[in-house]
């Protein structure tokens, strides 16, 4: 009896042994499914912020594509207003030159016409002084048909002072010889061809 009771007493531990095990052993698949169940969800978190930081990173390409966008517009704006700028600068020297060319121009056209004119006005005035002297001169005219004169035969020339003095005085010279004036004569049809302003 006393084997039989050590038997059951030896049977009786193995079996709580082995309910402590089974136990042990539920609590530990119990573990592992918590594991597994984190493991999962770290994962999905994971996932998750991987999403996220793809979403980011695409943002911030957006985003520097469109800074860059705006710098290179910014750029090329400010270079073609520095080339119209600088196009707006060389018309008005371009300008300003042509304008200082054509006063350059002006005043040297301005002062041969005032030479002219004071050429003019001398010869006028060395005119006007001998045909002066000749009327105060009294005229004799000799009884010599032969050293008269007759009326001119080849028409007079006009004066006004806006003509060339040189063309003028080639022409009256021809004219004067054509007439076989003399000096007197010359004098006296001189006078009477100023017109205008020369006489």
């Amino acid at each position: 009896m006393a084997e039989n009771a050590d038997l059951l007493a030896l049977l009786a531990e193995m079996k709580k042994s082995m309910e402590k095990g089974q136990e042990e052993m539920r609590k530990g698949q119990e573990e592992m499914r918590k594991g597994q169940e984190e493991m999962r969800k770290g994962q999905e978190d994971m996932k998750d912020e991987m999403r996220k930081g793809q979403e980011e990173m695409k943002d911030e390409m957006r985003k520097g594509q469109e800074e860059m966008k705006n710098e290179i517009q910014t750029h090329v704006e400010k270079k073609i207003e520095e080339d119209v700028q600088s196009v707006r600068r060389e018309i008005g020297e371009v300008k300003g030159e042509v304008e200082r060319k054509i006063e350059e121009v002006e005043d040297k056209v301005q002062g041969k016409i005032e030479e002219v004119k004071e050429k003019v006005q001398v010869k006028i005035g060395d005119l006007e002084k001998r045909l002066s002297e000749l009327e105060d001169r009294p005229i004799n005219f000799p009884a010599n048909p032969d050293l008269t004169y007759s009326r001119p035969t080849v028409k007079s020339l006009t004066f006004d002072g806006q003509t060339s003095w040189t063309v003028f005085k080639t022409q009256f010279d021809v004219v004067s010889s054509a007439n076989g004036w003399n000096n007197r004569v010359k004098a006296s049809q001189l006078v009477a061809s100023l017109r205008g302003s020369a006489a």
